[in-house]
């Protein structure tokens, strides 16, 4: 057997060809040579393309991989421990430096707008590393305040905002009590006295005695007219009337007239009555109007009185609680309660043994009342406040209503609650960007409150997104810093479509999802497992079991030299081997362990994955890992159902033929195929018409297809594959099934790296397994995947004993030559192919394709 490059010489004797052999020739399995000259009949071309390409695949076979390039291994011996139980537990935040120095600027700016917005992936410690910075800081001597609202006396419906130091809400409000139960108890007690009793009288009768002399005068008038003072009813009312006294008894006027008629009165005498009744009318009248005026003096001059008795005991009483206050709010406060009670001093004309629990129910009283709605007499360091309910209500407060007993709604003050953003006041609020979208009017008034640095609190009903109360509160100023979680993505839309969002978070914190592989991030990990293991009662890590974990974060990273750092799904896998080591009756996590819980945890959720596998086992979906085909290749594609990926196999077929559609992607046709997997197959016609349509037009048709798909696709991972099947279709080169291929393609025919490299490499293998493995079959992968790739055991098992193999290529022609076995063609200084090559076939089949398109439509011009 020849493995050699067979290249022809220039020979004038046109019969046969000088062959120049370079390479290692084998003979019964012993090399006898490197290099030697044969002379080869022109006819007996099989034996050239037998040479060719046993050379081929001999210089083709370099570019397999070697296991060690198919894992990354963690060695155990290397970690410095047995177990786990002689490291120290990690307190640092791991892997997110850059994360970490943004946070702390964002929160050690106190400028306005240095809010945070926090970027990363779930489950890379974004949440846990917030709470441990913000809890963690040194914030100095930073003064809190209580947030209150107490009775404003001008206008009840704006009620008034206090922030007076953190612990004085809750003095005043006890103070104001006491100040209450004072005057509750001093005031009508001043009220009952025998000193304020005497003048009451003395005032009561002056009163009475000017009343009497005005009643003595208005009956002695009545008397010498002749009239009579009667009450006279009207329905169920009754008032004075004025009637003249006949024969002994109070007549009324019109029963007078009718006396007229009857001749038993003289007209003159009744006229004259008239008269002295309309005068008597008016006397009546003035004497009316005298009394209400004595009454109203009355009370005046009884006003007077209470106050000259309760000024002294307010005035006493309010300075004493003045006393204990500087904040010039609650001075003020405190004056206008003096004002008020001075004029309100009935609603202390009440039982001194009233019951307690009444008191404050009274309306009268509730501007003795004090709602304190944020609290920080015990609070010790700034708030940080972390809200996973961000409805409206909760974040900036509400007013709630009660109904009372005739089934109507009413709410004052008292009833103003505040939410996580005045309770946050002087700290930190965390949020988190998905859950504060869900609820409605939350994000423009969480923009409204940072940007004006006011919350005002108000009723909101969330179903009608309308005020539900009357009360207008004051708006109360706020100092906080707001940390916002949320993806890349969401950052992305509003920073560019929300204009405020950019000057209202400056701070981004990106966390990475992975690290660097190297040896101090190596102790961390391991510090990581330990910290989970004491935290959480579980089972030490003997240093298998850890180098096994440090291997699947390896995995979780996709990159050899990265470490994964969503350490979420980390602390699942050590607790699931955890709990295996215990049915193990093992006293430590070892290596299988880990194995066991990463395939149980597989096993839970690849459903599908065994679905789809049992379907290409038993014929249903069709595929073929053996033999040769023209314009099929087996492409790889991964299924990505988000709690579980997997890669399978895929047919793909090309079919051309003359004409001028260029590539027909039937999956786009369909509506199939997303915008990648398109971009990729208009990629394919640019590197068609670069390599081929250079001296003449590209006139094809040719459709593209993967086999067996009724769901969409994307990606361009495939577009190497597709290049591949149309090469075979237009070349009529049969390729080897016994070979998946994955890759991306750019116009220049150089093969791009791709994702899921390991899923789609096992997705095969595990194919191959089960319909059995040849020795032959493997996977075409681009070169720049190699430091991705991190495949499960068994398959590296497979192709240490050679019977799977891994290929890893840079161009489009050296997949071209591994899948046909024939030499893929470099152009010469002629602007040909290498004769009999794949290019030369393509490129050949195309020029015939144009000569025949040009010869068909100047035959139908010659008809027409």
């Amino acid at each position: 057997m020849i493995f050699a490059d067979a290249r022809a010489k220039s020979e004038p004797n046109r019969n046969h060809l000088i062959v120049d052999l370079a390479g290692l020739i084998i003979y019964h399995g012993e090399a006898v040579g490197t290099r030697y000259s044969a002379k080869i009949p022109l006819h007996d071309h099989s034996l050239i393309f037998s040479v060719n390409k046993e050379n081929r695949m001999a210089a083709l076979s370099r570019l397999e991989l070697k296991a060690n390039d198919l894992r990354w291994k963690c060695d155990p011996d290397k970690l410095g421990f047995e177990t786990t139980d002689e490291l120290t537990c990690c307190s640092e935040i791991i892997g997110q430096d850059r994360a970490l120095n943004a946070i702390k600027l964002g929160l050690e700016v106190r400028s306005e707008g240095y809010n945070i917005f926090v970027s990363g992936l779930t489950g890379t410690g974004r949440s846990t590393t917030i709470q441990r910075l913000l809890r963690g800081m040194d914030h100095g001597d930073k003064e809190l305040l209580d947030i209150c609202y107490v009775y404003n006396f001008q206008t009840p419906d704006i009620p008034i905002c206090i922030c007076p130091p953190a612990g004085t809400g809750a003095k005043l409000k006890k103070n104001l009590k006491e100040v209450l139960r004072t005057l509750r108890t001093h005031i009508p007690k001043a009220l009952q006295s025998d000193p304020y009793k005497e003048r009451q009288k003395a005032i009561l009768e002056d009163v009475k005695k000017r009343r009497a002399e005005f009643a003595v005068e208005f009956d002695k008038a009545i008397e010498e007219k002749g009239f009579q003072v009667v009450e006279v009813q009207y329905g169920p009312f009754t008032r004075p009337e004025i009637l003249p006294v006949v024969d002994g008894t109070p007549t009324g006027m019109d029963k007078v007239a009718a006396l007229v008629d009857e001749g038993k009165m003289s007209k003159e005498d009744f006229e004259k009555l008239r008269e002295d009744h309309s005068e008597l009318v008016e006397k009546m009248e003035a004497f009316l109007a005298s009394t209400r005026e004595l009454e109203k003096e009355y009370a005046e001059r009884i006003s007077e009185l209470e106050k000259e008795c309760v000024v002294p005991i307010a005035r006493i009483t309010i300075d004493e609680a003045k006393g204990n206050y500087q904040e010039e709010r609650i001075l003020n406060f405190l004056e206008n309660m003096r004002e008020y009670l001075v004029d309100n001093i009935d609603i202390f004309k009440t039982s001194e043994d009233q019951d307690e629990s009444d008191k404050g129910e009274e309306e009268g009283f509730i501007a003795f009342e004090v709602n304190v709605v944020v609290d920080n007499a015990r609070t010790t360091d700034v708030p940080v406040i972390t809200e996973t309910t961000p409805s409206y209500a909760n974040v900036f407060g509400t007013i709630e209503r009660i109904s009372d007993a005739r089934g109507e709604y009413r709410t004052d003050f008292t009833k103003i609650r505040a939410g996580s953003l005045l309770r946050a006041n002087g700290g930190f609020l965390v949020l988190n960007l998905n859950d504060l979208l869900y609820e409605p009017a939350v994000w423009p008034a969480l923009k409204r409150a940072l940007k004006n640095q006011q919350v005002t609190i108000q009723g909101f009903d969330a179903f009608f997104m309308l005020a539900i109360s009357a009360l207008k509160p004051e708006p109360i100023n706020i100092d906080v810093k707001v940390v916002l979680i949320g993806d890349a993505y969401s950052y992305q839309i509003l920073y560019n479509y929300d204009e405020e969002f950019r000057k209202i978070f400056k701070v981004k914190a990106d966390f990475d999802n992975v690290m660097e592989n190297e040896a101090g991030n190596l102790a961390k990990y391991t510090q990581f497992i330990k910290y989970i293991c004491d935290e959480e009662k579980l089972l030490p890590f003997h240093k298998t079991g850890a180098a096994a974990l440090v291997e699947e974060g390896v995995k979780i990273a996709g990159r050899q030299d990265k470490l994964s750092t969503r350490f979420s799904d980390i602390a699942d896998v050590i607790r699931e081997a955890s709990y295996w080591a215990e049915k193990d009756n093992s006293k430590v996590v070892e290596d299988h362990h880990v194995e066991k819980a990463i395939d149980e945890r597989t096993n839970r959720v690849n459903l599908i994955e065994d679905k789809i596998q049992e379907m290409i086992e038993d014929g249903t979906i069709l595929l073929d890992i053996d033999g040769e085909k023209i314009g099929q290749v087996n492409g790889l594609s991964v299924y990505d159902l988000g709690d579980h990926s997997f890669g399978k196999p895929a047919r793909i077929t090309a079919e051309a033929a003359i004409g001028r559609a260029g590539i027909i992607n039937i999956e786009r046709e369909a509506d199939l195929s997303g915008r990648t997997h398109n971009k990729g197959v208009l990629i394919i016609e640019g590197y068609l018409r670069r390599k081929y349509a250079q001296d003449k037009p590209l006139t094809m048709s040719a459709s593209i297809c993967f086999e067996q798909s009724y769901s969409g696709i994307d990606g361009d991972s495939a577009s190497s594959t597709e290049i591949y099947a149309l090469l075979s279709s237009l070349s009529e080169i049969p390729l080897r099934q016994d070979l998946a291929v994955t890759g991306s393609v750019n116009q220049k025919g150089e093969i791009q790296p791709i994702g899921g490299v390991n899923q789609k490499i096992e997705g095969f293998f595990e194919v191959c397994k089960a319909k059995g493995l040849t020795g032959k079959q493997g996977v075409i992968i681009p070169s720049l995947n190699k430091r991705d790739l991190m495949l499960r055991k068994d398959v590296i098992k497979a192709i240490e004993s050679g019977k799977f193999h891994i290929y890893a290529i840079d161009t489009i022609d050296q997949g071209v030559e591994l899948l046909s076995g024939r030499k893929a063609g470099k152009k010469l200084s002629n602007g040909k192919f290498e004769k009999d090559s794949v290019n030369a076939l393509v490129d050949e089949k195309l020029k015939n394709y144009a000569d025949q398109i040009r010869e068909f439509y100047e035959s139908e011009e010659e008809k027409g």
